[in-house]
């Protein structure tokens, strides 16, 4: 197998994502949680992307495990769940690689993972504190206009919603979405009953991330 780190990895993000360029990428991780979680959220976010900010976004998106060098394909991973999330040493340096290379994580924490999550998230940057955005950050500030940051969209536990992210070199590589569940508000309106404007603030604000993924 080849080793990631024995090659010009940002190279290969590159090259690759010029050839699929406009797909969204589902992460696939071990320890038992639910990555599978929501189902119609996302094929529905591209949905509202497509037609709002004109994304040109395959309409499914696509599984990728963790320590698949296919990662390379995608510049925006999606990632969710409500338990354990495991990474092997390999996999985090994989996911590591990918996204000093130019990828993205969104993490949408659907209640449960956070523990879980934290622990993973120091095999994979163990010098990279997750750090709290403020409401000014640009990902806040897009087609869409958060000016009080993350919205609630889900409520669990009566927390605020809060959005940490690891930065390198300045550059947003990973948003870690909590104690909001936007992807309960991108879910089919049936799902969980939303409100129709509860469902709207979270489309908008997903369609912020992708926006910014896309284009940082």
């Amino acid at each position: 197998m080849v080793q990631l780190t024995r090659i010009p990895v940002f190279l290969t993000f590159f090259m690759i994502h010029l050839v699929h360029c406009q797909q969204i990428g589902i992460l696939k991780y071990g320890g038992g949680g639910d990555w599978y979680s929501n189902p119609t959220a996302m094929p529905n976010l591209i949905a509202f992307c497509n037609e709002n900010i004109n994304t040109k976004l395959d309409d499914q998106p696509e599984t990728i495990e963790v320590g698949s060098i296919s990662i390379f394909q995608y510049p925006m991973i999606h990632m969710t769940g409500h338990g354990n999330v495991f990474f092997s040493s390999e996999e985090a340096e994989n996911l590591r690689n990918y996204l000093l290379s130019g990828g993205f994580l969104h993490i949408d924490d659907n209640y449960g993972m956070e523990p879980y999550l934290r622990r993973e998230i120091k095999k994979v940057f163990p010098n990279k504190p997750l750090e709290e955005l403020g409401a000014d950050h640009p990902i806040f500030n897009q087609k869409y206009r958060f000016p009080d940051g993350l919205p609630k969209i889900h409520e669990h536990d009566g927390k605020r919603p809060q959005a940490f992210g690891i930065f390198d070199n300045g550059r947003l590589v990973l948003l870690f979405t909590y104690e909001s569940d936007l992807g309960d508000g991108w879910e089919d309106a049936e799902v969980h009953n939303d409100p129709k404007e509860v469902r709207l603030k979270a489309l908008q604000m997903g369609a912020n991330i992708v926006e910014y993924a896309f284009k940082n």
